[in-house]
């Protein structure tokens, strides 16, 4: 199937031959918070040009060869406190446009709040050069929301915004004299002061105050304080003094903030895998449905080859069996692995076939995943189990051979060097002849990068998933023994002894040879370990808070 192609943005089009500016607006942090408009402007820009901290947010949806002019610190004193500030973004915005550029100029949260954003859309408009703003999520009310910090209730409360970096006292004065709730955009080691400006412009010291960084991300931590003691919080929680105190944050002020109303409406916080550090022994391509899983439950997942393909030591039985396939030796074809999909087509492309070579040949792919990867070859398999996604799965589905329905009752089943018996077998009783075919071989990966390897090693990561025997083996082979603190995960009784045969201690077993259960599985201990936290009084943390040290380096960050 051909890749969708980007919608022409109808400013572009108005101007053909031109350069154009698109001002969009990156949210808060969080990739989800990007509009439908934001990222079909993304895959037509020529250039992106991105504010340091939404950089990654953004470019990910950029078509690949984009250019992104670095937007760097530019003074001493900017460096020393770890401050960027941006190159002159409008001339960056200019030369691009006057080159013809199609240029997305993307900015944290809304482009509308953004002065600098302001400025530079002033000068395309002075210089003639067409241009749009996509908004976006504004930081100063997403943070609140992920926080689970209603800003108004049904009396409708005023909400007032203010930047404490520009805020005068007529500013000050003003809020404090509001009963409203104020939305602070200030700094980590600047609330407090944030605080006092509140507090002696009239606003009581028992107010209710939140205070959130890395709104809307993994990263995400929130606390809750009054007026008068948020300077004490942060001092006995080592919050402060730290040497990323100039970190952004946004501070809620009023009863919307209040304690007790926060504990039940702090959705984003509580998902029961927020803010882990998950490894998954697999490939970026193999882990792709699995990370995302993880993430809806608040994990940042971290993929980890543990094995490489190379071609098979003899092609020549995959060479015999690839030329069988349009001779028509074969009534079917099944795919066990998205490795075999790609073994294959590579293999078709070295003989200049393409997907229409599959025609009149039945399809079988053991999962959604391997059927995905068909689908993108252009071929739409034929059968896909309807219950387990395995090689017993495949089998429960697969049609006997019957020789008044089928001319021809031989199976293609191009595998890895690892057998597959069980399927085998299994055609075989089924009356089918098989010719099992080595197309691919499974080697140990290369061993990760030795940040990886330390924090396998010394608990940086809080859970490790198992999907087979050979992740476990290889995984230990290459990166060392995860630390006793990790949770370990498993796909199945074999693995989970595998595991054990190498000294570690397995926490969570998956109820089917799943890696999407698993993940669930995973899911729900983390629930029940944030209960159990909650119902004795302590503080929820994360699996690697518990090693030597970790409290400590936490506050830092």
């Amino acid at each position: 199937m051909s890749p969708t192609r980007p919608t022409t943005s109808p400013a572009s089009a108005a101007f053909p031959g031109h350069g154009h500016v698109t001002f969009l607006g990156a949210g808060p942090g969080d990739p989800g918070l990007l509009t439908l408009r934001a990222v079909e402007a993304l895959a037509g820009a020529d250039v992106l040009i991105a504010e340091p901290e939404v950089l990654e947010v953004v470019r990910g949806h950029a078509r690949a060869g984009v250019s992104t002019p670095e937007l760097t610190v530019v003074d001493e004193a900017s460096t020393t406190v770890g401050v960027p500030v941006l190159r002159d973004a409008t001339n960056l915005v200019m030369e691009a446009a006057r080159g013809g550029k199609r240029v997305v100029r993307a900015v944290t949260g809304d482009p509308g709040l953004d002065g600098n954003a302001g400025q530079e859309m002033l000068a395309c408009a002075s210089a003639g050069i067409p241009f749009e703003v996509v908004p976006g999520v504004a930081t100063a009310v997403g943070v609140p929301a992920y926080a689970g910090v209603p800003l108004r209730d049904a009396q409708g409360t005023d909400v007032r915004f203010v930047d404490a970096r520009t805020a005068d006292d007529r500013c000050w004065a003003e809020v404090g004299a509001s009963d409203g709730t104020v939305v602070v955009s200030t700094s980590l080691d600047s609330v407090a002061a944030a605080a006092g400006e509140l507090v002696s412009a009239g606003r009581k010291p028992d107010t209710p105050l939140t205070v959130t960084i890395a709104g809307t991300t993994t990263r995400q931590r929130t606390w809750t304080a009054t007026l008068g003691t948020i300077a004490q919080v942060f001092k006995q929680g080592k919050v402060l003094p730290s040497p990323e105190g100039h970190r952004p944050a946004i501070a809620v002020v009023g009863e919307r903030s209040a304690p007790a109303q926060r504990d039940q409406l702090a959705w984003f916080e509580s998902k029961p895998l927020f803010g882990w550090r998950v490894l998954v022994p697999r490939t970026k391509e193999q882990a792709a449905s699995l990370s995302d899983q993880l993430r809806s439950y608040g994990a940042v997942p971290h993929e980890v080859p543990t094995i490489a393909v190379e071609p098979p030591r003899t092609p020549q039985q995959m060479e015999r069996a690839v030329k069988g396939l349009v001779t028509g030796r074969y009534e079917w074809i099944a795919f066990t692995s998205v490795n075999a999909v790609k073994a294959v087509r590579e293999k078709f492309e070295e003989y200049g076939l393409d997907a229409r070579a599959f025609a009149g040949i039945k399809v079988a792919a053991v999962g959604e995943q391997t059927a995905a990867a068909l689908v993108d070859f252009g071929v739409k398999p034929d059968l896909v189990p309807s219950g387990e996604q395995s090689a017993a799965g495949l089998l429960e589905d697969w049609p006997p051979y019957d020789p008044v329905f089928d001319p021809i009752d031989r199976v293609f089943l191009p595998r890895a060097d690892i057998a597959t018996e069980t399927l085998v077998a299994g055609l075989i009783e089924l009356g089918w002849e098989v010719d099992d075919v080595t197309a691919y071989r499974t080697v140990r990966a290369s061993p990760p990068p030795a940040d990886t390897r330390e924090a396998i090693k010394g608990g940086g990561f809080d859970a490790v998933l198992f999907t087979s025997s050979s992740t476990v083996r290889n995984l230990v082979g290459i990166a060392g023994k995860p630390h006793n603190v990790t949770v370990i995960a498993c796909i199945g009784p074999a693995t989970a002894k595998t595991a054990e045969e190498h000294g570690l201690r397995v926490d969570v077993l998956s109820p089917e040879p799943s890696v999407h259960k698993l993940a669930e599985a995973l899911a729900e201990f983390g629930l029940r370990r944030r209960a159990a936290a909650l119902e004795a009084g302590d503080p929820v943390t994360r699996p690697s808070e518990r090693r030597p040290g970790a409290r400590r380096r936490r506050t830092t960050t």
